[in-house]
């Protein structure tokens, strides 16, 4: 098991986050609580509640990465203790997550080969498992609450076949297509930033 993986978690973090790709429905939450309420009459398995996640999103100062679509991320989430190195892109479903034990050392790292944090985002996030998905409860300051219904996995052709299976669960949570995001949080948090 890696060290900054704490280990009650060890478990749901292996069976549900491996894989180079990801399948992820975003919707926004018109009412949290009855969302939470729908999800709960499906007694999921719960990860973690409320934690709290600081992103702090690398480029060079050329944005080159932002250039080819592509992000990278160091994410520290407490109380929980979990710490993450995210690179996702430049395809949409392309992401790829490994545990870190220093954040603080990979940041300095980072900043040592020229690359700075441009973007930071704080969130409130609660992650359950529903059978083979995991979904999270999501507040973002400033931006509202949103569901993230998502599946990873190492196999790209069962891409197309996930998605429907996810949007149909979201259906079934009560959630509808007018309510789905297509811009990811580093999209409408900088969209924040620049009114």
């Amino acid at each position: 098991m890696n060290p900054a993986m704490p280990e009650a978690l060890a478990p749901q973090i292996n069976a549900h986050f491996n894989g180079k790709f990801e399948v992820e429905l975003k919707y926004r939450l018109l009412d949290r609580h009855a969302f939470f309420a729908a999800l709960q009459m499906r007694n999921p398995e719960i990860m973690l509640e409320d934690n709290l996640e600081h992103d702090c999103y690398f480029d060079l100062p050329s944005q080159s990465l932002k250039g080819e679509h592509k992000s990278l991320c160091i994410r520290e989430m407490q109380p929980s203790g979990i710490m993450l190195w995210i690179v996702k892109g430049p395809e949409k479903d392309r992401c790829e997550a490994v545990n870190i034990t220093e954040a603080t050392k990979a940041k300095s790292m980072l900043y040592t080969l020229g690359y700075e944090c441009v973007l930071e985002i704080k969130k409130r996030r609660s992650i359950y498992f529903l059978g083979e998905f995991h979904l999270t409860i999501d507040h973002l300051e400033g931006l509202g609450d949103f569901a993230e219904l998502a599946i990873m996995t190492n196999d790209e052709t069962l891409l197309p076949k996930y998605e429907a299976q996810l949007q149909q669960l979201a259906a079934d949570l009560g959630l509808s297509e007018t309510q789905r995001e297509l811009l990811s949080y580093r999209q409408l948090q900088q969209a924040l930033n620049d009114l």
